[in-house]
């Protein structure tokens, strides 16, 4: 073990060395005496224990630990002293210190080194497995905002494909059936109509897959395409909903509009499917960097625990893509009263941390 020894007397010094020896403890120590040495000393480290005495030249194991601590990776500090009140013991212990002995009451001297030892490992560990669990959930959160702005990007390319190509060939389709009314007998006419009923049909199809991939109304900004959401909630459910906008409505990124959007849809589909709400508040409010929106209702209220289920993952997914989009999701449940809130900046979104 490298032992850091902060003791002005040499005796009590080989005092110390000798017990551990005794006590079953190799050492490799190296004595000082002063701030200064210390500090040149921890400078030629890493050293597996320091053990200080409290008074010393200059300065004292308050401040020699301070020092201590203040490295990277502060080795666990000891102090041995014959003139540390217990009030000054229980002070220094608070603070970090891990243990604290005093001079001619050695016994349990090997048995706190071992401890202090094993705790500052642990203690290491602890850390060093704290960072892997954050690098991972940084990973995991970048992965999952990338995921969805793929998602996203695929969405609009197959809306695209099916309004140019899909709808387009429909429309044809529809203009040549309807040239054909004039031209046909009763009989054949009747398969004609037949027909054209079910064009209209995949034509309605059509553009409700272009909406739900990639809502138009969103061309026409923010305002506009959440106040469609809730209009079309409002007579698919008949429930009275009241949606306010405020503040001066601006041009925002493609993933920011869409978190708001998606956001909005997915709180109103919860609540239509859990909530049993009576009446139900969309509020969007444009402030001068950031908007918000909150979906209010009056139903049954969320059990908080509900979140981590796996039938929550549309929930996360909106809390990845707020966090994508450089903002944040809050939903609070009492009193029978369930609010999400999301908040995003106006400008362009911000990745996520590394």
């Amino acid at each position: 073990m490298r032992l850091l020894v902060i003791e002005d007397s040499l005796l009590d010094y080989q005092m110390l060395l000798a017990t551990l020896a005794l006590q079953g403890v190799a050492t490799q120590a190296e004595r000082v005496e002063t701030a200064a040495a210390l500090r040149e000393a921890l400078g030629r480290g890493p050293w597996d224990l320091v053990i200080s005495d409290h008074h010393l030249p200059g300065f004292s194991s308050s401040e020699a630990f301070e020092t201590v601590r203040a490295l990277s990776v502060p080795p666990p500090f000891i102090i041995v002293s014959g003139v540390l009140g217990e009030e000054a013991a229980v002070e220094a212990m608070r603070r970090g210190v891990d243990d604290y002995l005093v001079k001619g009451r050695l016994a349990r001297l090997a048995t706190a080194v071992r401890n202090a030892v094993a705790a500052s490992q642990a203690r290491r560990e602890k850390a060093e497995a704290e960072e892997r669990l954050r690098l991972s959930q940084a990973q995991l959160a970048n992965l999952s905002a990338r995921l969805q702005s793929v998602l996203d990007e695929e969405r609009a390319a197959i809306a695209r494909e099916i309004h140019d190509e899909v709808g387009g060939t429909l429309t044809a389709v529809r203009f040549d059936l309807d040239g054909l009314h004039r031209h046909l007998a009763p009989a054949p006419l009747e398969r004609l109509q037949r027909a054209q009923a079910a064009l209209a049909q995949a034509a309605e199809t059509a553009q409700r897959l272009m909406h739900d991939l990639r809502p138009p109304t969103l061309d026409a900004g923010l305002g506009a395409a959440i106040g469609t959401l809730v209009r079309q909630f409002r007579e698919r459910h008949a429930v009275a909903v009241a949606f306010h906008a405020s503040g001066e409505e601006g041009v925002l990124p493609e993933p920011t509009a869409m978190a708001l959007y998606r956001t909005c849809q997915e709180a109103l589909t919860n609540i239509a499917k859990h909530a049993g709400a009576r009446s139900v508040a969309v509020d969007l409010h444009w402030g001068a960097a950031t908007v918000s929106l909150e979906v209010s209702d009056d139903g049954r209220g969320l059990d908080a625990a509900a979140l981590h289920k796996p039938g929550s993952l549309g929930l996360r997914g909106l809390a990845e893509r707020a966090r994508a989009a450089g903002g944040a999701l809050d939903i609070a449940s009492s009193g029978g009263r369930t609010t999400l809130m999301l908040w995003v900046p106006r400008s362009a979104a911000q990745e996520p941390p590394a």
